[in-house]
């Protein structure tokens, strides 16, 4: 375990980090910037790369240098992809051999981490790295966290706010640290209430998506154009908001299944990949509004407004006929 070793003072030699969590990985390469860089990074001890351009060579020299007044030498390489490199082997022989002055850790950030695990030389490579994913936090650890945060600036947030706070802003840390910062700072009381909320934070496109789908369960269709107005205000390409408006409805046909067969909602995150708790919530009570046969529906006419996106149909148009056939189910 990374932290464990952390705490010990004693990290091993090679790390890679990726995840979506981008400020756990941040908060942790910082820490190990702490421990292995005592006197700062423009020392002679911390060496830091760009994966583009950079050559084996570069690499090997940096592995080669000692440490000065220090134990060992924080090597970071971003976005390098050691697995589509053309010189794995290579790199296999220098992560197998590394010195014990070393700690090497390869970042992805901007490229995705997704090791050919049928090819034998990445097998090999994996043997010789410790692999960290900062995965999205479960539900109570994030709400605990947002608790804290708050607390950090003085206020106060209810366990259902901040499950709302986490919903409405995708429930990254990186995006959260922001927006508790913005709602604390615009409160004028001591606990933050959803007004708080809605008056600053800018709720992420999947959280409008699962707006959408409830006003459209609801038969509201004014409610479903303005907030499919606030979907065209994101100004995001038309066919990205189809996928978001589409995989919502899909969501709520399995969730209305789940309903029928009286199954709980783990077996709704787990069937629909949804990672919290609070998220599974909503599709089960928007779920419990529709009929099998609504959700069935939607789902076939949001597949032909997406076919005929992909024909050149007018995307604003298309969606709001859309919206308005599934609010009133015709």
């Amino acid at each position: 375990m990374f932290l464990t070793a952390l705490k010990s003072g004693q990290p091993e030699k090679c790390y890679i980090f990726h995840g979506e969590e981008r400020y756990l990985l941040e908060r942790c390469l910082s820490n190990l910037r702490t421990l292995l860089c005592p006197d700062g990074l423009d020392g002679f001890n911390y060496k830091r790369y760009e994966g583009r351009g950079l050559t084996i060579d570069e690499i090997e020299n940096a592995i080669d240098t000692f440490p000065m007044f220090a134990e060992r030498t924080l090597i970071e390489i971003h976005d390098f992809d050691i697995f589509k490199n053309d010189s794995k082997q290579i790199i296999c022989d220098l992560l197998s051999d590394l010195p014990d002055h070393v700690c090497i850790v390869f970042i992805y950030s901007t490229i995705e981490y997704k090791p050919d695990g049928r090819q034998k030389i990445n097998k090999e490579i994996l043997k010789h790295v410790s692999v960290v994913d900062f995965v999205i936090q479960e539900q109570d650890k994030l709400v605990k966290w947002i608790k804290r945060h708050f607390s950090d600036c003085g206020k106060k947030i209810s366990t259902a706010d901040a499950e709302y706070l986490a919903f409405i802003t995708g429930g990254l840390m990186a995006s959260l640290n922001g927006e508790i910062e913005k709602t604390a700072a615009y409160s004028k009381h001591e606990s933050i209430t959803r007004k708080d909320i809605d008056a600053v934070v800018t709720p992420v496109l999947d959280t409008v998506a699962y707006k959408l789908t409830d006003a459209l369960v609801s038969r509201d269709n004014q409610r479903a154009l303005r907030t499919l107005d606030e979907l065209f205000q994101m100004r995001e390409a038309p066919h990205k908001l189809m996928y978001s408006i589409s995989l919502k409805i899909r969501q709520l046909l399995v969730a209305r299944i789940c309903v029928e067969n009286k199954l709980d909602k783990s077996s709704l995150m787990q069937m629909c990949n949804i990672r919290h708790d609070f998220q599974a919530k909503t599709l089960i009570t928007t779920a419990n509004k529709a009929t099998l046969a609504d959700c069935r529906n939607a789902v076939l006419y949001c597949s032909s407004t997406a076919l005929e996106l992909n024909s050149g149909t007018d995307p604003e148009s298309r969606m709001i006929e859309l919206v308005t056939k599934l609010a009133h189910r015709q």
